[in-house]
């Protein structure tokens, strides 16, 4: 299957499309936030705190692309949360998968707890800079003709479709020695390879979900499964940890830089919460476990050949490392966070873990030019 992300389209004839594709019923809001407020769009924004002004261009395709990236996460939690959270009003949809949800648990007893909050921030993240954007005179963004991908039919699945796919996922686990290093820092040394934690989830496609209730065993099996899902987390907030600060570099209006910065340190909160829950499925008594159908290995790294700072498990606050430049002291940050090509690397990351397989190729084309509006976006003085 070719990747629309890799395959080159010249930039004028994507915006040709997505003009023409987001004008066709049902796309209406989407089109009219591309489209229809021009004036608006191209306004400067007072640097007051009230509601009233327009947004900048790029101000407006910064939080665009962030309100895709946020229905995107809010996609994937409520498939997470319908089989291993707790559905109810404020996270509606599905019912509950009793084996699946007791192996989550084996990482934390509040694991359900967890899932359901965090699905519930994401839903508050992508309505709340809809809502923004609208009140800017800037459209919301609208992602419903998309959702065309098959989810998991095991018990307490609602069955509906979906926008995203935890049942090929292929995980980069480097975050977590990428945390624990007091050498290096991609934003220094964009070449360097930082080990994989679980080097078997980069090398195939696993699913993060039980795909029927044929996956709900046997034991180790379904294991495997909760332990993925508790990779998976840790590797999507990670990825919002960076995304918010480095377009916050970018921002015009003082409010809009306030958005940004505000709803990002949630996501770290989310990243240090399931950094720890994933460093469960890899220490004693959990580790090490070989799922017995696919032979997916999750090694104890505590112990060699892992083992020492570089994997230990109850490191979860970021080691000092390099930042801006050798000649100063380490100091602990959130990395990366050069802003340059943030929300194109963005949809790299997610389209090469499997997140989109079976996604059309209009999806790739829209997320693309959200990301190229995003990176092109320039702080005016």
């Amino acid at each position: 299957m070719r990747d629309p992300l890799i395959e080159s389209n010249t930039q004028a004839n994507r915006r040709s499309f997505i003009k023409r594709g987001l004008t066709a019923a049902g796309t209406a809001s989407l089109a009219g936030g591309l489209l229809a407020n021009n004036v608006a769009l191209f306004g400067r924004e007072d640097d007051d705190d009230d509601s009233s002004g327009s947004l900048t261009r790029g101000d407006a395709a910064m939080l665009r692309f962030a309100a895709a990236a946020e229905i995107l996460e809010t996609d994937f939690w409520v498939q997470y949360n319908e089989l291993g959270g707790i559905p109810d009003n404020e996270v509606p949809g599905g019912s509950g998968n009793p084996i699946y949800t007791a192996k989550l648990q084996n990482l934390d007893s509040d694991f359900d707890q967890y899932i359901h909050d965090n699905t519930d921030d994401e839903i508050t993240h992508f309505t709340f800079l809809n809502a923004y954007l609208e009140s800017k005179g800037a459209g919301p963004v609208n992602l419903e003709r998309f959702r065309t991908l098959p989810g998991s039919t095991a018990t307490g699945s609602s069955g509906k479709l979906r926008l995203t796919n935890l049942m090929q996922l292929t995980l980069d686990t480097s975050w977590w020695t990428r945390y624990r290093s007091g050498s290096n820092n991609p934003d220094l040394d964009p070449n360097f390879k930082f080990p994989q934690a679980v080097p078997d989830l980069s090398k195939g496609q696993f699913t993060a979900i039980p795909r029927s209730d044929a996956d709900l065993s046997p034991d180790a099996h379904i294991q495997a499964i909760a332990n993925t899902a508790a990779f998976h987390m840790p590797t999507i907030e990670q990825g919002g940890n960076s995304l918010y600060p480095a377009m916050a570099q970018r921002a015009t209006s003082v409010q809009v830089l306030r958005i940004l910065v505000s709803i990002g340190p949630t996501e770290t909160m989310h990243f240090q919460t399931w950094s720890d829950k994933a460093g469960n499925a890899v220490s004693s008594p959990l580790a090490p476990l070989t799922d017995p159908t696919n032979g997916l290995v999750f090694p104890n790294l505590n112990a060699p050949p892992f083992g020492g700072p570089r994997f230990q498990t109850n490191l979860i606050m970021p080691e000092p490392c390099p930042f801006l430049s050798r000649k100063l002291p380490r100091v602990s940050i959130i990395r990366p966070t050069k802003t340059q090509g943030i929300a194109m690397a963005v949809v790299n990351f997610l389209t090469s873990m499997g997140l989109f397989l079976g996604q059309s190729e209009e999806f790739f084309d829209v997320l693309r030019d959200l990301a190229e509006d995003a990176d092109a976006a320039r702080r005016e003085t």
